[in-house]
């Protein structure tokens, strides 16, 4: 048997210890949560993601009736930058949750899908992207999408 331990490095942030550019999209984030269409679980998903030239896309989850046709804020947030900026890599992505009358204390983390489809993007453009989660308590940090994801399944993994 082997064993090996996989470490992850997340800075966490109070709000004035962040740049003003990471301020700047997790306040969009936290504004994008009030686009969602979530009638059914009542949890708003906000997403806000920077682009290498400063073009920043916002997104919000979009829940349906027959729950896994919804969408996820961050993948309506990128969807929709890689079709509008399709030659611009993800800088950023700001993620902020909203329900019952107030943000989450804690931030919420990507499900595995959005995760998934973070990957494949940075990936693609050989580019980091960071993580910006945030809570009312902090915004959590991490500098590319492989602290959240250690194993990964990519382009290359299927030549193998």
């Amino acid at each position: 048997m082997e064993k090996y331990e996989i470490k992850s490095e997340v800075c966490v942030y109070d709000d004035s210890e962040l740049s003003a550019e990471d301020r700047e999209i997790v306040n969009l984030a936290k504004e994008a949560t009030k686009n969602s269409y979530s009638p059914y679980s009542k949890f708003k998903v906000g997403a806000a993601l920077r682009l290498a030239d400063g073009t920043i896309v916002t997104g919000s989850n979009q829940e349906n009736a027959s729950y896994p046709l919804g969408l996820c804020a961050e993948r309506t947030a990128i969807f929709h930058a890689q079709h509008t900026h399709p030659d611009q890599p993800i800088v950023a992505l700001a993620v902020a949750a909203y329900a019952n009358g107030h943000f989450y204390p804690e931030p919420i983390s990507p499900c595995g899908a959005c995760r998934q489809v973070m990957l494949e993007v940075e990936d693609r453009y050989k580019h980091p992207m960071r993580v910006l989660l945030y809570g009312a308590s902090g915004t959590h940090v991490v500098n590319s999408v492989k602290d959240l994801l250690p194993f990964q399944f990519i382009s290359t993994s299927l030549e193998k």
